[in-house]
C-alpha cells in the first residue's frame, strides 16, 4: 500500500507528478486547457468551464486540492474510465498540477439542476421532475449494474446537456475523496441527501442511491431537500431517528409521485426498491417519451437567467479580489 500524500508532498514531488496520472493526455494541463468562467464550487473543489486549446472544444475541469491516498485516487480514476454511458458525464482525463488534481469532464451547457432552482426561485413542475428521474435512474442502473455506487445523487449532481439529456456527474472520484478528506472535518459536506445507514456508518450498497433520489425527488419539487432549515450536525441526528420525510402537499401532487417518493424513502434499505423496480414504476414509465422536449425547454427559457446569475457572481468574486 503507498504512503498517503498529502498537499506539501505532491509540491515537493511536482517534477514527477505533475501531468497525467492516467497516461491520456501528456504535458501539463494549464498548457492544454484555457480556463474561464467558474461553473460551480462545492465541499471539495471548484469547477470551470475550459476550453481545450488545440481543438476549441468546451469541457469542464474541476481542481479538487488533494490530500488522499494517490493509490487509491488512481483506483477512482480507473474506475471512472470504465464509465462509457451516455447518462454519465464523460471522464476525458486527469493530471496533478501543484498539488492540485484536474479532472477534466464532458461540458454540459444545460447546467445543473440545482442551478436552474436558484434562477427559476422554485421547484419544478411534476412532468420535469418525472424526466429528470427517469434519466438519472438510467445513469445508476448503469452503475450498479456494474456494482458501483454513486454516493452523492442531488440535484447539484444532474447536469443537463442543451438537448436536455439528463447526465449524471460527480461519481467516483470526488466521492473517494470526500471520504478521505471527512476524517479531517466535523461537517462531512451535507447530510441532507445521505440514507440513514450511510450516516450511521452501517455496511451500505446501492440502495443508498436510491434513497438520495427520493431525496433529490423532493429537493426538485419543493426546491430544498427535507431538514436543509436546520444545521446539518442536527439533521446526521433527525435522519435516522424519525420517519421517512415526504412531499410537504402532497395533494399537489399526482399519487404516482407521491408513491416514488415513498418507495425511495423506505428507512430499512433491505426492504427499499432498487432501481429496475422504479424503472418501471408508473411516475417513470410515464415520462419516458418526452424527457428531451421537456427539460430542452427549461435549458432554453432559463439560459439568459443562468448567463445573469453567472455574470453577477464572477463580478462579485472579483471585486472581493480586488
Amino acid at each position: 500500500r503507498e504512503p498517503k500524500v498529502g498537499v506539501a508532498d505532491l509540491g515537493r514531488m511536482a517534477g514527477s507528478m505533475d501531468g497525467p496520472i492516467d497516461g491520456e493526455m501528456p504535458g501539463d494541463p494549464t498548457e492544454e486547457f484555457t480556463l474561464s468562467e467558474k461553473l460551480g464550487e462545492g465541499s471539495f473543489g471548484v469547477v470551470y468551464k475550459g476550453v481545450r486549446i488545440e481543438t476549441n472544444e468546451l469541457v469542464a475541469v474541476k481542481i479538487i486540492p488533494v490530500e488522499a491516498d494517490y493509490s487509491e485516487v488512481r483506483h477512482e480514476i480507473e474506475i471512472l474510465k470504465q464509465c462509457d454511458s451516455a447518462d454519465i458525464v464523460k471522464y476525458l482525463g486527469s493530471y496533478f498540477k501543484d498539488g492540485d488534481l484536474w479532472i477534466v469532464m464532458e461540458y454540459c451547457e444545460g447546467s445543473s439542476l440545482h442551478d436552474h432552482m436558484a434562477v427559476l426561485g422554485s421547484g419544478l413542475t411534476e412532468h420535469q421532475i418525472a424526466c429528470v428521474c427517469a434519466g438519472t435512474l438510467r445513469g445508476l442502473a448503469y452503475l450498479h449494474d456494474r456494482r458501483k455506487i454513486h454516493r452523492d445523487v442531488k440535484a447539484g449532481n444532474v447536469l443537463l446537456t442543451g438537448s436536455g439529456q439528463v447526465k449524471l456527474a460527480d461519481f467516483g472520484v470526488s466521492a473517494q475523496i470526500s471520504s478521505t478528506m471527512s476524517r479531517r472535518h466535523t461537517v462531512i459536506g451535507t447530510p441532507f441527501w445521505m440514507a440513514p445507514e450511510v450516516i450511521q456508518e452501517a455496511s451500505y450498497d446501492h440502495k443508498a442511491d436510491v434513497w438520495s433520489l427520493g431525496i433529490t425527488a423532493i429537493e426538485l419539487a419543493e426546491g430544498r431537500p427535507p431538514y436543509s432549515d436546520i444545521h446539518p450536525l442536527r439533521a446526521i441526528f433527525v435522519i435516522p431517528t424519525r420517519p421517512p420525510p415526504t412531499l410537504e402537499q402532497p395533494a399537489k401532487w399526482s399519487a404516482d409521485f407521491c408513491d416514488f417518493v415513498s418507495r425511495c424513502l423506505v428507512k430499512d434499505p433491505a426492504m427499499r426498491t432498487d432501481t429496475a423496480q422504479l424503472m418501471e414504476h408508473p411516475f417513470i414509465v410515464g415520462a419516458r417519451g418526452g424527457h428531451d422536449g421537456a427539460l430542452a425547454q427549461l435549458v432554453v427559457e432559463n439560459a439568459p437567467a443562468l448567463a445573469r446569475a453567472r455574470k453577477a457572481e464572477a463580478e462579485a468574486e472579483a471585486e472581493a479580489h480586488a
